[in-house]
């Protein structure tokens, strides 16, 4: 049996194509499929699903957050594996079976999906969201290729249960979680036929809100990790040393504007993630924070 959770937080438009985007699949094992949100508005339409749907159950978590939530709920799910989603996105058709097939192998501990943007590349905040979002695809193959650790990412993942019983609330849980399990022994691997379709910002207030959030979840890993075992993926030093290759992805004069820009974009998001951290101390902290227009 697998436990699905799909983790919302005032999201009553989007989750139920979330919701039967799962229910829809044909899931080759038994799976129960919780709704976890705080919000009463999430809560009453994904109680509307389970009406017709024996496998949906629904928390009403505190509201202290995405972790906190999936920390209350790894004493609660019944399923050897565990599959996280958000209510604000959409997985492929036979995603999760695409999941499932990466834990035949014994050593797997986890598996990331493989996020795509629902925006196409017409404007300028779609082209980032597309060109960030395929070098994270080939950074994942390439590390799956050869073994070695790999962020997940927290808008499609799974891993094992009853291996973890709690992890920290300073960092984001698709960096740690894997962490946890590579280091005991564990393969984490990338489904990259598990597609999960997100809406990105559309402004620069909520990209680089977003953005700067997303940097300081993952920042904290170095105190939890030995570097030379599990390097992080997602650092300035990483992002920099791609800096020549960045100008191959645009396939016109306007994109090649836009990966200029979204080159001094990523250094200001580093600049400002680095005084926050560093000098305000203002570091990542786990709790529901919207950016309204990937809604």
């Amino acid at each position: 049996m697998i436990s699905i959770i799909i983790t919302s937080f005032k999201e009553p438009k989007t989750i139920g194509k979330a919701i039967e985007c799962v229910i829809k699949q044909n899931i080759q094992e038994d799976y129960e499929l919780i709704i976890s949100a705080p919000d009463l508005e999430t809560l009453k339409i994904a109680k509307d699903y389970q009406k017709y749907n024996e496998h949906i159950r629904i928390f009403k978590d505190p509201g202290k957050g995405k972790s906190y939530a999936i920390n209350l709920l790894l004493k609660r799910v019944k399923g050897k594996l565990i599959v996280l989603t958000d209510g604000d996105v959409y997985i492929s058709e036979n995603s999760i079976n695409e999941i499932l097939k990466e834990f035949n192998d014994n050593l797997v501990g986890c598996v990331s999906g493989r996020p795509i943007p629902q925006e196409n590349k017409n404007s300028k905040y779609g082209y980032w969201a597309n060109f960030l979002f395929d070098s994270a695809h080939k950074i994942r193959k390439k590390l799956k290729n050869s073994n070695s650790f790999l962020e997940c990412s927290g808008y499609l993942w799974a891993f094992r249960n009853n291996f973890i019983d709690k992890f920290p609330l300073n960092i984001a849980e698709d960096s740690i979680i894997p962490y946890m399990f590579f280091n005991k022994g564990y393969k984490i691997t990338y489904a990259e036929n598990a597609k999960v379709f997100v809406k990105n910002p559309d402004n620069w207030k909520d990209w680089i809100k977003q953005k700067s959030r997303t940097t300081k979840a993952h920042k904290l890993l170095k105190y939890y990790s030995d570097s030379n075992k599990s390097p992080r993926t997602k650092t300035f030093f990483n992002e920099s040393k791609g800096i020549f290759l960045v100008f191959s992805y645009p396939k016109s004069l306007k994109e090649f504007y836009w990966t200029q820009e979204l080159i001094f974009a990523r250094l200001y998001m580093w600049f400002k993630v680095f005084i926050e951290t560093k000098l305000i101390h203002k570091n990542y902290s786990d709790n529901w924070d919207r950016i309204e227009s990937t809604k």
